[in-house]
């Protein structure tokens, strides 16, 4: 099945973008509809993030987030498997790309918008590399081939694995390989500390964008990945000035705090679907 699903991806890479939107929207309808868990952990964090707007907006826009992450997943057909003159053109650049070629360490932070993968790649693409990337592996071995065939398709991409620890990564950034960090997930207790995200005022969130740039002295510039009719606008923000300072859970609100002025330009496309305040503070209970 996933070899056929496969094979359908690469044929479909060759369609016009309005077929793979329309063929994605139709694969959030789907899911709205069947996948009923995940449907319930989208309602929750947006109950949660966005408790001034009404029922029926939020349930509005749970629905919109679905049809942007099934375009999302229909994207890659094109990403991973379209002629790259094809995915540049889809591909722009909003900012000063120059900031992410100027000399010394980097990191990226690249929130969890549903066109990450589509960020990811530009990045390897437009930024001398190898660019390092931290990747989960996935379950089945026929997938996570492919997923690491698209991710890496330019030839420019060093991958790391969560469960491989930071000393390698550490010595990548040391050396000049940038890093592409996305640490806006809820990774468990061990990881994390308590800050407010949003609606939620304990949220436990990966400081690892300070503790990084702090023991590398790397600068940290966001680049945001915004889907649009014609593909991606890959945005680069200013670096973060006076980052990081000598508070960590004072860095890490921070990181929160413009994560949620972003979240807020274009709310269906965050990602909602991943249960982003599963750890809680002792004694309080869960949310899901």
């Amino acid at each position: 099945m996933v070899h056929l699903l496969i094979a359908f991806l690469r044929l479909f890479s060759r369609m016009p973008l309005s077929w793979v939107r329309a063929a994605g929207t139709g694969l959030g309808w789907l899911l709205w509809h069947a996948a009923l868990a995940r449907r319930r952990v989208v309602q929750v964090n947006l109950q949660k993030c966005l408790p001034q707007w009404s029922e029926a907006q939020r349930k509005a826009l749970a629905y919109r987030h679905f049809v942007a992450f099934g375009q999302s997943v229909m994207d890659r057909a094109w990403l991973w498997h379209a002629p790259e003159a094809t995915v540049r053109q889809r591909l722009r650049w909003v900012g000063d790309l120059d900031a992410l070629k100027a000399p010394g360490p980097l990191v990226m932070f690249a929130p969890h918008f549903v066109g990450l993968d589509a960020g990811g790649l530009a990045v390897s693409l437009d930024v001398q590399g190898p660019v390092a990337f931290i990747f989960r592996a996935q379950s089945r071995p026929e997938v996570e081939a492919w997923v690491r065939e698209g991710r890496e398709r330019s030839g420019n991409v060093r991958p790391y694995f969560r469960h491989q620890g930071m000393r390698q990564i550490l010595a990548g950034i040391k050396k000049g390989e940038p890093l592409h960090l996305s640490p806006d997930m809820d990774f468990g207790r061990g990881e994390s500390i308590f800050v407010p995200f949003m609606g939620v005022e304990q949220a436990a969130t990966v400081p690892s964008l300070s503790r990084l740039s702090k023991v590398v002295g790397a600068r940290v510039v966001p680049v945001v990945t915004r889907m649009t009719p014609d593909g991606y606008d890959i945005e680069i923000h200013p670096p973060l000035m006076d980052f990081p300072s000598a508070d960590l859970v004072a860095d890490t609100a921070r990181v929160n705090r413009l994560l949620a002025d972003w979240v807020l330009t274009m709310p269906e496309q965050y990602y909602w679907v991943h249960k982003r305040f599963k750890t809680r503070p002792e004694g309080e209970p869960g949310f899901y």
